[in-house]
């Protein structure tokens, strides 16, 4: 029988290797040593999807850029020489999880993406795939603009806008002095999230809060966003809307927008894009079992994240799969609903959640282990 591990990671204590090889080592307990089972982490185009990237063979690159407060910080990215193709994570340089307690809805910028973008670009990537999560900002990617050229004019600082706030006052773009080398590159934004950048389902509203902004901030920051959208339209020579209305243009604060018009993006399915980075599509070939999974499982794993998107493809293909979690709060019949032929989860173990975040290894091979057995003898 021929087994496939295909998990995304355990956030903040194991990643897609470590569990993996949790996983392997568990199952080999009740299958012998010799068992050699295929392994290939995978991500949903989010947080992680360069970890995934770099566990399929991508190099590791880091440099220094502009954090979502101003702040230098180092962030990482995988690039594929031979494929000229460049693997980064929004949340690597505006994410929320840099600011801590310590947001600004109107301040924090994408500025730092667009010299993370510029990088890559002098690297030589002909291909670059961000994925669009975890941001503290909502800029409509004003700053990720401005780091790459383009002009805010009558801004506060218009070579150099630093998040919504940044915007007030823009009377008019200027895109002709946007780096030139990024006309032969093909962006792909790989993300989920179908909001548009403006409204009450948009960017400012919907997840402004959860950003830090007040109501009364959520409401300027959406007439900001859309101020910025309506130049840019004009510049592009566009209906107005056409970006601004555009599906997953609401996306990382608007920097979906901002990629999406002035970078001529893609927009493809997280799951999609991180499978085909990870080989995921090729490693499911001929495989008769397979074992996912993730950190937590609840209604959002059956909507767009990796395992689901594992057990889809199993089903596909004929395979039995089965997921590995830290917990579950998903019922029996939506899980099979789903495609799964079974969950086990640390915390179905007895394990309390402080025990599973601190250390579930020991856990997650017990599991495994168990999992073998039940199914595979």
């Amino acid at each position: 029988m021929s087994v496939l591990i295909a998990v995304d990671k355990f956030k903040g204590s194991l990643t897609g290797v470590e569990l993996s090889d949790a996983i392997a080592t568990g199952m080999r307990r009740a299958l012998g040593e010799g068992f050699t089972p295929r392994i290939c982490p995978i991500a949903d185009g989010g947080d992680g999807t360069v970890d995934a990237a770099l566990a399929s063979g991508f190099d590791e690159v880091q440099t220094q850029v502009t954090g979502p407060a101003g702040q230098p910080v180092t962030v990482r990215y995988a690039f594929d020489r031979a494929a000229a193709t460049a693997v980064i994570e929004v949340a690597e340089a505006c994410g929320i999880r840099l600011l801590g307690a310590d947001l600004d809805a109107l301040g924090a910028t994408t500025f730092g993406v667009g010299e993370l973008i510029l990088h890559a670009v002098e690297r030589g990537a002909s291909t670059i795939v961000i994925g669009l999560g975890g941001s503290a900002t909502t800029d409509a990617g004003a700053g990720m603009l401005s780091a790459l050229g383009v002009r805010f004019e009558d801004a506060p600082n218009p070579a150099e806008v630093h998040g919504g706030g940044g915007l007030r006052g823009v009377t008019g773009v200027d895109l002709s002095s946007l780096d030139p080398r990024l006309a032969g590159v093909d962006f792909v934004m790989a993300s989920d999230v179908t909001n548009p950048l403006t409204g009450e389902n948009g960017a400012a509203a919907v997840y402004g809060p959860q950003k830090g902004a007040t109501l009364e901030q959520a409401k300027e920051l959406d007439a900001l966003l859309g101020l910025a959208a309506g130049f840019i339209e004009q510049a592009l020579d566009v209906v107005l809307g056409t970006y601004r209305e555009a599906p997953g243009a609401g996306a990382a604060g608007g920097l979906g927008f901002a990629c999406l018009s002035v970078l001529g993006a893609r927009m493809r399915p997280g799951v999609d894009v991180a499978f085909e980075l990870t080989g995921f599509n090729d490693a499911l070939d001929g495989a008769d079992f397979i074992i996912t999974g993730e950190g937590k499982f609840d209604t959002q794993t059956l909507q767009g994240k990796g395992p689901a998107g594992v057990a889809q493809a199993g089903k596909r293909v004929g395979a039995r799969v089965v997921a590995i979690c830290g917990g579950s709060e998903l019922e029996e019949d939506a899980w099979r609903a789903a495609g799964f032929d079974g969950v086990y989860s640390v915390l179905g173990t007895g394990v309390s959640l402080e025990e599973s975040l601190a250390n579930p290894r020991p856990h997650v091979e017990k599991i495994a282990e168990q999992m073998a057995r039940d199914f595979l003898i």
